[in-house]
C-alpha cells in the first residue's frame, strides 16, 4: 500500500495543490519536506495501524511543531538547559547555587530552559526571571508540574511525552548545566552524553555543579572512573564531555570559554566544518594536524571559506577536514585546543 501512495501521481498533484492553497510554493525544499510528512500520514492510514500508535505519532508531531514555534518566536539569545531535582528545598545549598549561576549567566545575555517545576528548576527561573526563561513541563501524578514564577507564561510548554520534551532541551541548548537530582536528571544528562559521544548531537559544554559542601558529582565521577573508564567501557577522551565546576562562577567561566573562539560545527557532505569567531594562524593549524590526526580520514585540517551548500554564518572563518565520524571525545578536546591558542 505504501508503494501505491508513492507512485500515485494524482495524490502528488493534490498535495502540491494543498501546499499552494496555503500560499506557499510547492517547489521549495521546505515544501518537499512537508509533502513527505503528508505522504507518511497517508501511508499510516493505508497500512491500518493501531489507533493507539496513530495517537502517539500525531501527538508527537503536534508537540514538536508547537514547541519549535514557541522557541522561534521568543528566543533572543543562546540558551542553557538547567537540570536538577524538583525536590530541592529553597534553603538548600544546591538551590542557592542554581539561582546564583542563573543570575550570573543571564548577565551575559543567556536565556535558560528548565523543566518548569519546583526545586532546581524554580531556582534557575528565579535567577533568570521569567522573561529570560523557557519551561518545558510534563505532568506527573506526584509532583507539581509548574512553579509559580513561570506559570501562565507563553514560554511555558506542556508535553505528554518525555522523548519530545528531551528533544527540545537538546536541540535548543548551547550549553547544559546539571545540578544534583534523581533518575530524571541523570537520564537527561546521560542522554546528552550518549548523543554527543555517538555524533548524534552538537558538541556543547556540559557543566556539573552543586552547592557548598556537596559531594554528589565527585561521587558520580568516581563511579564513572571506577566502573566505566577503568573497565574500558568508555574512552579516556569521553571525560572531556563534562566538567565538574567547584563554584557557579567557575561553571560560567567554562561555558563562556567554550565559545571564546569556537562558534559551531556541522557536516557538509563528508567534510566537517568548524566555524570560529577568530581565525587561526598556519602554525596553530599545523599543531592541530599533529595532535588530532586520528580525527582525519584523509587529507588535512585546513583553513577554508564557506563551502557550497552552507547558508549561515558565512562571515566566520572556518576549519575544514574529512572527519572519520568517530572519536567525538577527541573532537571535544580539539575544541578546547582551538579556544586555548
Amino acid at each position: 500500500m505504501s508503494d501505491m501512495v508513492e507512485n500515485n501521481s494524482e495524490l502528488q498533484d493534490d498535495i502540491r495543490k494543498l501546499i499552494e492553497s496555503c500560499g506557499k510554493s510547492p517547489d521549495t525544499f521546505e515544501s518537499e519536506l512537508v509533502s513527505q510528512i503528508i505522504e507518511t500520514g497517508i501511508k499510516l492510514l493505508t497500512e491500518d495501524h493501531d489507533p493507539g500508535e496513530l495517537k502517539v505519532i500525531s501527538r508527537s508531531i503536534k508537540e514538536m511543531r508547537y514547541a519549535y514555534n514557541v522557541f522561534k518566536r521568543y528566543k533572543d539569545g543562546p540558551c542553557v538547559s538547567i537540570f536538577g531535582s524538583a525536590r530541592t528545598p529553597e534553603d538548600h545549598p544546591n538551590y542557592v547555587a542554581a539561582k546564583n549561576f542563573s543570575i550570573a549567566i543571564a548577565k551575559h545575555g543567556w536565556m535558560c530552559i528548565t523543566g518548569g517545576a519546583n526545586g532546581i528548576m524554580k531556582a534557575s527561573t528565579e535567577g533568570h526571571q521569567k522573561e529570560l526563561s523557557f519551561g518545558l513541563s510534563i505532568r506527573l501524578p506526584f509532583e507539581t508540574p509548574t512553579n509559580t514564577i513561570i506559570e501562565g507564561d507563553p514560554k511555558l510548554i506542556f508535553f505528554r511525552f518525555f522523548f519530545t520534551r528531551k528533544l527540545m532541551f537538546m536541540s535548543q541548548s548551547s550549553a547544559l548545566a546539571a545540578f544534583p537530582g534523581g533518575f530524571g536528571t541523570l537520564d537527561e544528562l546521560f542522554e546528552m552524553l550518549t548523543l554527543m559521544q555517538t555524533g548524534k548531537a552538537n558538541i556543547i559544554p556540559i557543566v556539573l555543579m552543586e552547592g557548598d559542601g556537596g559531594t554528589y558529582w565527585q561521587e558520580w565521577r568516581r563511579y564513572m572512573n571506577d566502573n566505566l573508564l577503568d573497565s574500558k567501557l568508555i574512552s579516556p577522551e569521553d571525560q572531556y564531555f563534562y566538567y565538574l565546576a567547584r563554584t557557579p562562577e567557575e561553571g560560567l567561566e567554562h561555558i563562556l570559554k567554550f565559545y571564546s573562539r569556537y562558534h559551531s560545527s556541522r557536516y557538509v557532505k563528508d567534510k566537517m566544518v568548524i566555524r570560529m569567531q577568530h581565525a587561526l594562524t598556519p602554525q596553530q593549524i599545523e599543531e592541530l594536524n599533529e595532535k588530532y590526526s586520528l580525527l582525519v580520514e584523509s587529507g588535512a585540517i585546513e583553513a577554508s571559506s564557506p563551502l557550497a551548500g552552507e547558508n549561515d554564518h558565512l562571515h566566520l572563518p572556518r576549519l575544514v577536514f574529512h572527519h572519520t565520524r568517530r572519536d567525538f571525545g577527541l573532537f571535544r578536546m580539539m575544541i578546547d585546543s582551538i579556544n586555548e591558542f
